[in-house]
């Protein structure tokens, strides 16, 4: 970088003062590119960070930030989740052939299970806290349920395509059922914080 500066510096010097503010925009050209340069590191990682939340939404990741309460972010992970699995049980029925389907109906089953285990994580994480999660754990156990019954159907129906998402399907059922239970206990011995009156 250095040699190339000294040999702009006497092309600068040797060109014709036409030339000069060319010369100088050049220059100060490859000064913006450095701080650009340096900052790719910090970009890149950002874009590591977030990388686990990749079945999220620009939007979605908007909403989950500015819930206000657990509960709520309880109940936009669930709905997330319901989401995804509703556009899996779509994509299964297609029978189009297409291109790229297993990777498709496998990202869906991912994407659903990422969001359950997110809900699950953020209610052990806030329980532990002592936050009141009522509302979340009660969303976690009813459509937990739900979704069990419908994963459950889907593995029960096969069909020729069962193989190339069985793994991931059964991972899905596994960790909804594992919410579900970590929920119920929950629930059973939860005692949700005391708000003292003001005197």
């Amino acid at each position: 970088m250095k040699l190339l500066l000294m040999l702009g510096a006497v092309a600068g010097a040797s060109a014709l003062p036409a030339a000069m503010p060319a010369a100088r925009a050049s220059a100060a050209a490859a000064a913006t590119s450095i701080p650009a340069a340096l900052a790719a590191p910090a970009a890149a990682g950002a874009a590591a960070a977030q990388e686990k939340k990749d079945y999220l939404t620009d939007s979605e990741a908007d909403h989950i930030r500015d819930a206000e309460t657990p509960n709520e972010r309880v109940t936009l992970y669930i709905s997330f989740a319901s989401d995804r699995l509703k556009k899996f049980q779509y994509e299964a029925s297609r029978t189009i052939p297409e291109r790229k389907r297993e990777e498709t109906l496998n990202g869906l089953l991912n994407a659903y299970s990422g969001c359950v285990d997110d809900a699950a994580d953020l209610l052990n994480l806030e329980i532990d806290k002592g936050a009141d999660l009522r509302g979340g754990l009660k969303e976690m156990v009813t459509h937990g349920k739900e979704f069990l019954a419908a994963l459950d159907k889907i593995k029960v129906a096969g069909g020729p395509e069962l193989e190339i998402y069985k793994d991931t399907l059964d991972d899905a059922i596994e960790g909804t059922q594992d919410a579900v239970t970590e929920a119920e206990a929950a629930q059973k011995s939860y005692t949700p914080p005391v708000r003292r009156k003001p005197s």
